[in-house]
């Protein structure tokens, strides 16, 4: 009897891939219930498997109160005198048992242990699978494809099943059933009906693996693999280094002829592997993860938030971007940076909008300046020079680098330049205001008038006068005014004769721009210096300028 039960038992366990042990408690549970079920009560009953003689008793457990008084519990609990009269020696406190028969058990008792017995079986096997394969969770494993589902894939992992969920999946890959292929332990779930384990193809440990079984360096650890960034389908990042200076980690990876790169694009149905040389440097690094686009330069923004500003050649942005931003979202996960590229031109343009915030004012366009002409304008904006500030910063020396520009054109683009921003140099005419521009016509005007005051104001003073005041007072006498009007008027005939063009000076209006700017001052000026019969030499001067400027 006893032989043909452990017989039993660790066949079965054998079997199940279990402890023995378990399948002994699982038995003893069964026992115990099927006995409490049969005796129709609530005690606590254990049941025991003898080793010796095979046979599975069963006991009821009680604790022992001094009087029948005293007992709150009848199930749990037993006088002293009657738990004496099973065992003499047991004391207040103490915990006794008795034997409860089982040979009674009729078959609606046994169909009911066997059910435990089960239960209790295929709860430890759900717990061994669990242990044997959640300590191996990111291994790589051989698996057999049992079946296809819509969305997913299971597979047969000998002592379990696994799914391969869809996300889980690479595009490009079709499984047969009986296939046997590679996947990545991705985790164990606990579940209702057992341990769920999940595995994958789209891990970037996949890849690591396999670089690991194809290239000797990296399996004896001369060749590290640093980082991994990796889209199932579409394209990895792998970042390597040598800790030996005489090996190539890359040309380590790639192998002679591409040989063992090869081979692992083949495991992974072709999907694209770009080799990178790990730097410490993080903006080297940069540079390299971005490839094969060509970076001009590499900023650190934030150190904190880890943010680089990548800017490249505007020829090389797409190239850089990716295919639907994939390139640079590959780079940015084999950094554990943020990476904010932009080509030349938009960094340009930051640029000057940042100026333009400084300074306050709007930049102007480059073709607002009309002295430069169309040919010229062409040429700057070619080489990026888009705003007359832009134009302004430019020295002669890196005008003379763009194509086209020689020393007659530098220097019709300085005149330009200083003529835009209203500096003439002295002989040089400034333009009158065009007749529908009135507001920049008053402008100039009042500008003028500003500059003769303050020439005349200058010349009082150098000539040893005082200075007009408000008051009147420092107003040259009527005698010196008609001496002074003669002297213009003898002046301006002599050049006339000349051929030259007649010029009005700035004093010859003394009294008139001194009245429009000091109103209090208008009736002195009258009786000061218009008297004299000066009104006609002006008339005929103001006509005379009017008639040659066409206005």
């Amino acid at each position: 009897m006893a032989s043909v039960l452990y017989q039993s038992i660790e066949a079965l366990s054998r079997d199940k891939g279990i402890d023995p042990g378990v399948v002994v408690s699982a038995v003893e549970d069964a026992i115990a219930l099927a006995t409490r079920k049969y005796y129709k009560t609530q005690e606590n009953m254990r049941a025991e498997l003898d080793k010796e003689t095979g046979e599975i008793r069963a006991y009821v457990y009680k604790t022992v109160v001094e009087a029948p008084e005293q007992i709150e519990d009848p199930v749990n609990q037993i006088a002293l005198d009657q738990a004496r009269e099973l065992a003499p020696e047991v004391e207040i406190g103490g915990e006794i048992r008795y034997y409860k028969p089982t040979d009674v058990l009729g078959r609606i008792a046994a169909q009911m242990a066997k059910q435990v017995i089960f239960q209790k079986v295929r709860e430890a096997e759900r717990d061994t699978v669990f242990q044997e394969y959640n300590h191996r969770v990111g291994e790589v494993i051989n698996a057999t494809v049992k079946r296809l589902e819509p969305q997913d894939v299971i597979f047969d992992l000998g002592k379990a099943e696994a799914r391969m969920p869809k996300r889980e999946q690479s595009r490009l890959e079709q499984f047969s059933v009986g296939e046997r292929i590679r996947v990545v332990l991705q985790r164990v779930d606990r579940a209702a009906k057992g341990p769920q384990v999940i595995v994958s193809r789209a891990a970037p440990e996949l890849v690591q693996n396999l670089f690991q079984s194809e290239v000797p360096e990296i399996y004896d650890g001369t060749v590290m693999i640093r980082a991994i960034a990796r889209e199932a389908g579409e394209r990895t990042k792998i970042a390597v280094m040598s800790r030996d200076k005489d090996v190539d980690p890359v040309g380590a990876c790639v192998g002679m002829k591409g040989m063992r790169v090869q081979s692992i694009i083949r495991e992974l149905r072709g999907e694209k592997i770009d080799i990178i040389e790990f730097s410490e440097e993080i903006t080297t690094f940069a540079e390299k993860a971005l490839q094969p686009a060509k970076v001009s330069r590499v900023s650190i923004t934030d150190l904190g938030e880890k943010q680089l500003e990548v800017i490249v050649d505007d020829t090389q942005l797409s190239l850089a971007i990716g295919k639907k931003g994939q390139n640079v979202r590959l780079a940015a996960k084999l950094l554990s940076w943020k990476i904010d590229i932009k080509s030349e031109e938009e960094k340009r343009q930051e640029v000057e909008q940042q100026m333009q915030a400084m300074s306050g004012g709007p930049a102007t366009p480059i073709e607002q300046v009309g002295e430069l002409g169309e040919a010229i304008i062409q040429k700057l904006v070619a080489a990026g020079i888009t705003t007359v500030e832009g134009l302004a910063d430019m020295t002669p020396e890196q005008l003379e680098e763009i194509p086209g520009i020689g020393e007659k054109t530098l220097e019709k683009i300085g005149t330009a330049v200083r003529h835009y921003f209203g500096q003439y140099e002295e002989g040089e005419e400034r333009p009158l205001p065009t007749t529908p521009n009135l507001a920049e016509a008053a402008h100039l005007a009042d500008v003028q008038a500003e500059e003769e005051i303050e020439a005349l104001e200058q010349d009082l003073t150098q000539a040893g006068e005082d200075r007009p005041s408000e008051d009147g007072s420092g107003l040259i006498s009527d005698e010196m005014a008609e001496e002074r009007l003669a002297e213009v008027t003898e002046e301006g005939a002599a050049l006339a004769d000349e051929g030259a063009e007649a010029v009005v000076p700035g004093r010859d209006d003394t009294s008139e721009l001194l009245a429009e700017h000091h109103p209090n001052t208008r009736a002195v000026h009258s009786d000061a210096v218009l008297e004299g019969n000066m009104d006609e030499p002006r008339d005929e001067i103001g006509e005379h300028k009017i008639d040659e400027d066409g206005v």
